[in-house]
């Protein structure tokens, strides 16, 4: 819990785009213990968490890493907007887990989607859903797999192939989105950076239905992703 507390404590004063030499005087202390305390060297009071809470206008639960929204705020599927989607709800017979993380991905693309808008930018958008589309591709082909009753033809490409090809050009689509996003291809003077504004204050100012799914999405996927190495 304290790495995810000095996480969060840099990438707060980052986002507001101040030095520390500025936020430690605004919060009363040295430059070095700031420092300290971004760094994980030195361990704070609880009285400095509530202080430091105030200051950037979050709760002591987002400084502590214990929620992924600013507010504090612990979702749950009703907490959630409703992406109108025709299978919402029914197909899932009253369970919540599906519910929730379907919740999640969709109304964190509705935040990804209203990005890609904003960009103007055509290749963005082809490369982005490309490397969606296979994604969701290569999910519903191995459900369809795992049932032998489903029939083998659906698919034009054959079983030894399809999950070769499949990331194959997951990874084309990603060099593809690297070069849109570095210019590599000439095309990124039409790109304005403020397009790509993504901290967690303007995304919660921009978006205030749909960025707790964003957040939390990011918080669960890179939980999945610590999982693998539990040392750290």
């Amino acid at each position: 819990m304290a790495s995810e507390f000095n996480r969060i404590l840099a990438l707060l004063r980052k986002e507001r785009g101040i030095t520390q030499k500025q936020a430690a005087a605004d919060l009363g202390i040295s430059q070095a213990q700031l420092s300290h305390y971004e760094k994980g060297i030195r361990e704070c009071s609880l009285a400095f968490v509530v202080q430091v809470a105030d200051y950037y206008g979050v709760s002591c639960d987002y400084l502590l890493g214990r929620s992924a929204d600013r507010s504090g705020q612990t979702i749950s599927v009703a907490d959630l907007p409703e992406t109108g989607a025709s299978t919402s709800g029914s197909v899932y017979r009253g369970s919540v887990l599906p519910t929730m993380y379907k919740k999640l991905i969709e109304n964190s693309l509705d935040i990804l989607y209203d990005k890609l808008q904003e960009s103007k930018d055509k290749q963005l958008v082809i490369q982005i859903s490309q490397y969606l589309m296979l994604a969701v591709y290569k999910v519903f082909r191995r459900l369809y797999d795992a049932s032998p009753k489903n029939a083998v033809g659906m698919f034009r490409v054959g079983a030894a192939r399809w999950q070769g090809n499949a990331d194959a050009a997951m990874h084309v689509a990603e060099a593809e989105l690297a070069a849109a996003l570095t210019g590599e291809d000439g095309g990124k003077d039409s790109l304005d950076p403020a397009t790509l504004s993504l901290s967690t204050e303007r995304l919660t100012q921009d978006y205030p239905r749909h960025a707790t799914s964003l957040l939390n999405l990011v918080k669960n996927a890179e939980e999945s992703m610590r999982a693998l190495h539990p040392a750290e």
